[in-house]
């Protein structure tokens, strides 16, 4: 699936410890009812089988929605369930060493904090970056936080597009304006909702509106 900066308005990244009695593809499927644009599934503790085997169920979802499934660090694995793309950190496989392994149309997302590792996910052939966290998180507790202005740097260094992620929520999101990222990338916001539709669809409102206000002025 060719990669869009629109596709990464709304980024859901999961979280099974939310799932409570419903299957992650069930949540999965309520988060792109709800307008997720693309889905990362993070699975840091799943043994490989298992990650695949998860993984095939979740793209025969995105795929219902033409939505791009996203794999978390580990490479091998989204090349086995046949995933769109992968998002790898900073100390992760290296985004040139991907780049030459999958080819042109394979989806590579990275970490940047800075506007160094900006630059270099861009020179290294990264399709988009994760950038964060802007808040403090419940999933990453010990996160490198970075400011709204700082955001706006590290968007406006490279010319490849950017999602913010780190504890954004439906009440700070207005925060990140003038950030200039093409969009957010949630876990909580979406997955630990009891509405899950509900909430990614306030959220994609939300971000549409913040993007398209900025790029109007």
């Amino acid at each position: 699936m060719k990669f869009q900066k629109d596709m990464l308005r709304l980024y859901a990244v999961t979280d099974r410890k939310w799932t409570g009695r419903r299957t992650l593809c069930e949540q999965i499927e309520d988060a792109l009812k709800g307008g997720a644009t693309m889905i990362q599934l993070r699975e840091k503790s799943l043994p490989e089988e298992e990650l695949i085997e998860e993984g095939i169920r979740v793209k025969e979802v995105c795929r219902r929605y033409r939505v791009p499934l996203i794999i978390n660090d580990h490479v091998k694995a989204a090349f086995q369930i046949g995933a769109d793309g992968v998002h790898v950190g900073i100390e992760d496989t290296p985004v040139a060493e991907i780049r030459k392994a999958a080819g042109n149309d394979f989806i590579i997302g990275a970490t940047a904090k800075t506007v160094a590792q900006a630059k270099a996910a861009e020179a290294a052939g990264a399709d988009y970056l994760g950038v964060g966290a802007v808040f403090p998180s419940s999933t990453k507790e010990n996160a490198i936080r970075i400011t709204t202005e700082q955001l706006k740097e590290i968007c406006a260094s490279v010319s490849i597009p950017a999602a913010a992620i780190g504890g954004i929520t439906l009440s700070n999101l207005p925060q990140l304006r003038g950030g200039g990222m093409s969009g957010i990338a949630v876990v909580s916001a979406v997955f630990a909702e009891t509405d899950i539709t509900a909430a990614a669809l306030r959220l994609k409102e939300a971000v549409t509106d913040l993007i398209e206000t900025e790029e109007a002025q």
